[in-house]
């Protein structure tokens, strides 16, 4: 089979594209003929070595894919998959787990979702990886619950658009913080209000629409300008750190224990299949509903992925999603 892989780690040169043996289930996996896989940055984490993993060489890349059931393993417990089922995951690539970004892949069958009938499958590939880390950020680690204020920072991005959607779905307030050409598109998430992230005056127009302090800040941006976000916090409030794997913010501990406040950071890497498969859930209704549509789509052949990474290191991407299509799409 064809597939974007690498035999060592580096840049993005030594992404090869080309022919590599097709892969065979095990009785707990799924054999799926991909249609599409996606480049996200944390692949570029793995690629280079930033982002240490097992990566059996040759290794193919991309974590995401939807594609249909094409086999299960002998003697197969992956019970509930039919061959010909659409599908999609978004944990491959990572933990000794080859990747998605090829014709044919293996995956997990407690790592495998049926896309609802009906949804896109390019437009799900390009958002499943996002929305799972807002959920997991919001849900799982920030414990956000109905009728609390949150500011999630970085929302006209990927990750920060589905976390905007995802929390006002939940029944939160949403302050978001985006580029002033973002506003409009994070007002149309439901977001209450949508700030420039480049006012001087930040901190002053989020505490004068929650005077009371938000109860959960979320940084998307990987800026994490901790003396802000905790000057931002109510008592008990929380931090939840999800990007910027080379950010080395100043922490002002002594606001954030007199406030009872914390910080948990988290990688989605490190979510385990039940957490992932949690997720899935609220992301197959909101895909189904309609609710979860990706910002903008740029499809392109599996052998661009090389020069996809480029993009995605050189920031060229930002708020887009490439689409890598198979020659099955």
């Amino acid at each position: 089979m064809r597939a974007a892989y690498i035999e060592e780690l580096g840049s993005p040169d030594v992404i090869q594209y080309g022919e590599v043996a097709d892969p065979r289930p095990g009785p707990t996996d799924v054999l799926v003929d991909v249609l599409a896989a996606t480049a996200n940055p944390v692949d570029t984490f793995v690629r280079s070595g930033l982002f240490r993993t097992p990566t059996p060489f040759p290794f193919v890349i991309s974590r995401d894919l939807v594609g249909r059931v094409a086999d299960t393993g002998p003697g197969s417990q992956a019970d509930g998959f039919a061959v010909g089922d659409l599908v999609w995951s978004n944990s491959l690539g990572h933990g000794g787990r080859q990747g998605a970004a090829a014709e044919k892949a293996v995956v997990a069958a407690d790592r495998l979702y049926r896309l609802p009938a009906g949804v896109d499958p390019e437009a799900a590939v390009a958002v499943v990886h996002p929305a799972a880390t807002a959920y997991l950020g919001l849900f799982t680690h920030g414990r956000i619950r109905p009728g609390e204020t949150i500011v999630v920072a970085g929302a006209g991005g990927n990750v920060g658009g589905a976390m905007v959607t995802l929390a006002v779905e939940a029944g939160a307030r949403v302050l978001a913080t985006a580029s002033a050409a973002d506003a409009a598109y994070v007002r149309s998430l439901g977001a209450a209000e949508a700030f420039d992230y480049k006012a001087p005056d930040l901190t002053e127009r989020i505490r004068a629409a929650a005077p009371d302090g938000v109860d959960a800040h979320l940084d998307c941006s990987g800026t994490n300008d901790l003396a802000q976000s905790v000057e931002l916090l109510a008592r008990r409030g929380r931090i939840v750190i999800l990007a910027g794997a080379r950010s080395q913010p100043v922490l002002p501990a002594g606001q954030l224990y007199m406030k009872d406040c914390s910080i948990v950071g988290f990688a989605i890497s490190h979510a385990s299949a039940s957490e992932l498969a949690e997720a899935s859930v609220t992301i197959n209704r909101l895909l189904a509903a309609g609710k979860l549509r990706p910002k903008a789509v740029e499809p392109l052949p599996l052998s661009e992925a090389a020069d996809v990474h480029r993009r995605l290191e050189k920031g060229e991407l930002r708020g887009r999603r490439v689409v890598l299509r198979t020659a099955r799409s």
